[in-house]
């Protein structure tokens, strides 16, 4: 889907794939115009398996070299022999709109490529103004090589993409090689965090990849006899402590059991127990301060997605105001679906984190 002024100025959107081969998850690439050399409109699309072959998703699109305009627009469709056809549904969200601008809708039929997993694209767009048709083109990440290699051998892992760059860490900040291979010796299960730097857009995705470890683990150092046993009745059983939440050294600490339910910042049951010992925590340490910070899956729009974040960090706050804590020692910050930790959808997205202040 192209954006059109209707005096004359290009901009951007399309995406989507899918295919009997299960072609649901996230997709980046770019939508382009035989007849317009220059223009170009990057995208991102997000897929997600309906009932029997149907797909839904969502696809956002920019206009090249102007990120601040841009569209999201709810997919609907299904799987073909040789790909995917999906529809423009409805529009769910639109940055940088003019009274004389709009976007061009209608209908996108994908080849797929399984080797590249590549999506190759016709849209045929409804005649609104100068929409036509277009051309898109997308990849994504996916592992190609084995998802276990031996420890403490060199391997090569391979993936799928174009212009992959890996890292380290899920926030990008240890660049480790480029490319669709990285050779390397692994000890341990290790998580790489991959990106692609083809038409990079706002939303442009962090594809984590695990790789497992096979083989002989180390010989552990003998174990020496444990002291003799005293009398049962001279021993009183000490109550099993559990591991802290707050780490001794600032740092943002992930709490993997506080989630919420989709779309709302309700705590889920599973939030209860690592609150109260959190609760706990802050009382032993009296002149401890936190920032609480709430984050969202990448499912709807971005700005309700910041409001929920930050609502998600007060209703952390709440909990603790309520076990006793005093409210000037909790600070919140919501960030909205800018970081995510795992491909979406994911309810271990729908999170917050805990950071000492200082």
């Amino acid at each position: 889907m192209k954006r059109r002024f209707w005096y004359g100025l290009g901009a951007l959107l399309l995406a989507a794939p899918v295919h009997a081969q299960s072609l649901t998850g996230i997709w980046q690439g770019v939508e382009s115009e035989t007849s317009k050399p220059n223009a170009y409109w990057p995208a991102v699309l997000r897929l997600q398996k309906s009932k029997g072959t149907d797909i839904f998703g969502v696809l956002y699109q920019e206009v090249g070299g102007n990120p601040g305009i841009s569209v999201t627009f709810q997919m609907q469709g299904g799987r073909t022999a040789t790909g995917l056809r999906l529809e423009h549904e409805s529009k769910l969200n639109e940055t940088g709109r003019t009274p004389t601008s709009y976007w061009c809708d209608g209908s996108i039929t994908f080849t797929y490529d399984p080797a590249l997993e590549k999506l190759t694209g016709h849209a045929t767009y409804r005649p609104v103004g100068d929409c036509s048709v277009g051309t898109f083109t997308f990849y994504r990440v996916k592992l190609k090589s084995p998802a276990t290699v031996p420890a403490g051998t060199e391997s090569t892992i391979r993936v799928s993409g174009r212009n992959v760059l890996w890292f380290a860490d899920a926030e990008l900040q240890q660049p480790l090689a480029a490319g669709n291979t990285y050779r390397t010796k692994l000890s341990k299960t290790t998580t790489f965090y991959l990106k692609q730097a083809y038409y990079p857009t706002e939303q442009s995705p962090v594809v984590p990849i695990t790789i497992q470890v096979s083989g002989a683990k180390p010989t552990p150092a003998p174990t020496p006899p444990p002291p003799p046993t005293p009398p049962a009745d001279s021993v009183a059983k000490a109550p099993a402590v559990p591991a802290p939440i707050l780490p001794a050294a600032p740092a943002p600490v992930v709490l993997p059991t506080v989630l919420f339910r989709l779309g709302t910042p309700e705590l889920m049951p599973t939030a209860a127990p690592a609150l109260d010992q959190l609760a706990t925590e802050l009382k032993a340490r009296p002149t401890l301060r936190l920032r609480i910070a709430g984050y969202t899956d990448k499912i709807g729009e971005p700005d309700k997605n910041q409001l929920l974040s930050e609502q998600r960090a007060d209703a952390v706050k709440d909990y603790l105001v309520k076990a006793g804590i005093a409210p000037e020692r909790l600070s919140t910050i919501g960030y909205g679906d800018s970081h995510p930790l795992h491909p979406s959808p994911d309810a271990r997205n729908r999170r917050v984190e805990v950071e000492e202040i200082k």
